[in-house]
């Protein structure tokens, strides 16, 4: 393996931008992200594996490769200190399904960013504190505990507030997607939430969403609901004028397009 030590191309910077912030991508979400081919998109994803900034994994048998960082593609991105994303056999499902949501989104909303839990945990570090997540509750020590949603959808001109996205493959406790559902009613960093629930999911899903009373702040959608070729206008439309005075009413809806 060879590590490129010339400037990366535009093309090349591009590619890696997108991994730094997605976490994991496959040829078919970048033949997605970019409607080209998938041999091309395979081209391109080996060609940063060859110059020794992206590794290949290809954990289960029958499914595409998951694509990540090295620690030569951090620097590349100016993320030095940032962890290289792990891929197993556990998690190889979700992260694949993550990166096809990605690709769609980024397509769906050209005036929308689309960044992965790394991504956000970059940013809310650099921060010094939330930015797009639930806080479930109080630590031993006090300190808030956050979940992360699997993706965000953040508006490039700022003038609205992010969009939480969850992919959900596999069937949590009903207590603790209860839990989630609450935290993210509560959320105000948000302008709702979307959760795009693979079959089994749904109706549990929505049996949470209905306990936490939180579908004022949540959406729940099959997994494919989003799959087009169609830019939408927006991801976020107001639900209501919003009243100044009155914060519990800052929401948002999450608006989809040509959604059922």
């Amino acid at each position: 393996m060879s590590i490129s030590k010339g400037a990366p191309s535009r093309a090349q910077a591009s590619l890696l931008a997108w991994i730094a912030d997605v976490g994991a991508v496959t040829a078919p979400a970048l033949a997605a992200l970019q409607a080209t081919t998938g041999s091309s998109a395979r081209a391109r994803l080996a060609a940063a594996a060859r110059t020794g900034l992206a590794t290949g994994w290809r954990p289960l048998a029958g499914e595409p490769a998951l694509y990540t960082l090295t620690r030569a593609g951090l620097r590349r991105c100016e993320l030095p200190g940032a962890a290289a994303v792990r891929v197993s056999p556990a998690n190889a499902a979700h992260l694949i399904a993550c990166a096809r949501v990605a690709a769609v989104l980024a397509r769906r909303y050209p005036d929308h960013a689309v960044l992965g839990e790394r991504g956000l945990r970059r940013l809310e570090q650099q921060a010094g504190g939330a930015l797009a997540s639930a806080v479930l509750g109080l630590g031993p020590g006090g300190e808030p505990l956050s979940h992360r949603p699997d993706l965000v959808l953040w508006p490039i001109d700022g003038k609205s507030l992010p969009v939480a996205v969850e992919v959900e493959l596999t069937i949590k406790a009903p207590r603790r997607l209860a839990q989630i559902c609450r935290a993210w009613a509560r959320c105000r960093d948000v302008a709702g939430v979307l959760y795009l629930a693979a079959p089994p999911v749904e109706l549990p899903l929505a049996r949470a969403i209905a306990e936490a009373d939180a579908a004022d702040a949540v959406v729940a959608l099959p997994l494919g609901a989003l799959d087009s070729e169609e830019p939408a206008q927006s991801a976020v439309q107001p639900q209501a004028p919003v009243n100044p005075g009155e914060p519990s009413q800052d929401r948002r809806r999450v608006a989809l397009g040509d959604r059922p």
